[in-house]
């Protein structure tokens, strides 16, 4: 969290739990809202800490996305998925990481 504060986000909830599943951080940028997984690894002997963010996971992420937006009633202007990947001791931000859907 604090790379993300460091970049001017602010932090709306953590560990954010309903029926659908979970989301690591809820966070604000500037109008924007910010969905954003993160992952570790303590190396990458089984592959990066990004490798585990694959096209399954982004749905289900989207989908906990989409309840919290419903459940939570949220002001924004636009919304999008960024990443924050661990692997041993290099850290990455990905801004906007993924899409779901859509053309």
């Amino acid at each position: 969290m604090a790379l993300l504060r460091s970049k001017n986000y602010t932090i709306v909830c953590t560990n954010y739990s309903c029926q659908q599943g979970e989301l690591d951080i809820v966070a604000r940028d500037g109008d924007e809202l910010v969905f954003v997984e993160v992952r570790s690894r303590a190396d990458d002997e089984h592959g990066d800490a990004l490798d585990a963010i694959g096209p399954r996971k982004q749905r289900q992420v989207a989908r906990v996305a989409q309840a919290y937006i419903c459940i939570e009633q949220p002001q924004f202007e636009t919304s999008r998925f960024d990443v924050v990947a661990q692997t041993g001791n290099t850290l990455e931000h990905i801004v906007d990481a993924f899409r779901v859907g859509g053309p």
